[in-house]
């Protein structure tokens, strides 16, 4: 039974998320020129202008709002998630916000820079060898602690309201409206636990736009293979993909494939490259995701040409690469990878014009 300081406690918290928000302008929906596919415009939605740095700024305050209205947090619970990083990072900025301990369980390859994000924001860190594991073990930190798993791969698709509310999709379509083609033909993004994809396939839905969704996915990853056969619901040993926030070994709950027109597969030395060749002409560092989005952009837009089509594309700029200095930027660590980055850099750079 609630009391009432701990709904008084619950009113102030909600309060602050919303102050916040209210603080925050919108994104910036950037428009990038492309001389070489005339009545095509492509738009970057710049989800790295959030407080906490990227798209997952939104998921983690819905999240947030999700627990609370559901009596799952209180003043002295300690908030626990599985993440690559950057839902780890604005999940910690809204715990230090309303004064609760935070635990971020991360796969232990996950970058330095990102880790010393989830600190700045008064975030713990608990690393997990198999990144498979994290979310056994977030479970297993919840029921030790009493706190909360946030589950951002079961909640994400129902945590964000897809019908509106100044969510991603409705965002895009506002800013839009003044421009040539105020209804894109394709967004296109990317799936880490599928939310993202759900509220935007699910917004054109409901407001009957012609619009459709493309996710980009990396090679190794099982959504796109599910996409194509629903049985294949597990990657193969042994396989897994560089590009931090996107791709997952398994399906998550919260991916929801009737959604979404096409799937693109994407090879990490590509999204490399994209990002590197989109870097360059924006004047300032994307992510790894977002030349995955880039790459399945070129795939789309060329295919529009081909066929004679005008219109728009809109794809997510999901965090700046401040982040990657010492991976996606090192060619040193891109060698030893073995990722062979420069032809995909070279192509982007063209067809960016």
């Amino acid at each position: 039974m609630t009391t009432t300081a701990d709904r008084a406690w619950l009113d102030e918290a909600i309060r602050r998320i919303a102050a916040d928000y209210n603080r925050s302008a919108d994104t910036h929906l950037i428009r990038v020129p492309l001389s070489r596919f005339p009545g095509i415009d492509l738009y970057l939605k710049d989800e790295s202008s959030h407080p906490t740095g990227s798209l997952k700024h939104r998921l983690a305050r819905s999240l947030f709002l999700y627990a609370l209205c559901n009596a799952q947090i209180g003043p002295d619970t300690c908030v626990i998630e599985a993440s690559s990083g950057s839902t780890a990072v604005s999940e910690a900025y809204f715990a230090r916000m309303l004064g609760l301990r935070y635990i971020a369980v991360v796969p232990a390859t996950t970058a330095e820079a990102k880790l010393a994000a989830i600190r700045f924001q008064g975030g713990e860190i608990h690393k997990v060898e198999d990144a498979r594991k994290v979310y056994t073990e977030a479970e297993r930190l919840a029921r030790e602690t009493g706190g909360h798993y946030l589950d951002q791969f079961t909640h994400a698709e129902r945590a964000t309201d897809w019908r509106g509310n100044n969510n991603i999709a409705e965002s895009i379509f506002a800013q839009l409206a003044e421009e040539a083609h105020p209804v894109p033909a394709w967004i296109v993004c990317g799936a880490g636990t599928g939310g993202t994809s759900a509220t935007i396939g699910r917004f054109i839905r409901y407001r009957r736009h012609a619009t459709r969704l493309c996710v980009a996915d990396p090679a190794a990853s099982i959504f796109h293979r599910h996409f194509a056969d629903p049985s294949q619901t597990l990657l193969p040993p042994g396989e897994a993909c560089l590009i931090e926030g996107i791709g997952r070994p398994r399906v998550e709950p919260s991916f929801v494939p009737g959604v979404i027109d096409r799937m693109i597969a994407v090879a990490d030395a590509d999204s490399v490259g994209a990002m590197r060749a989109l870097s360059d002409v924006l004047g300032r560092r994307v992510g790894g995701s977002t030349g995955t989005n880039i790459i399945a952009c070129a795939t789309i837009i060329r295919d529009m040409a081909a066929r004679g089509e005008t219109g728009s594309v809109v794809t997510l700029l999901c965090d700046g690469g401040e982040r990657y200095a010492t991976t996606y930027y090192d060619d040193a660590w891109l060698a030893a990878k073995g990722l062979d980055w420069q032809p995909a850099a070279r192509d982007v750079a063209e067809f960016l014009g």
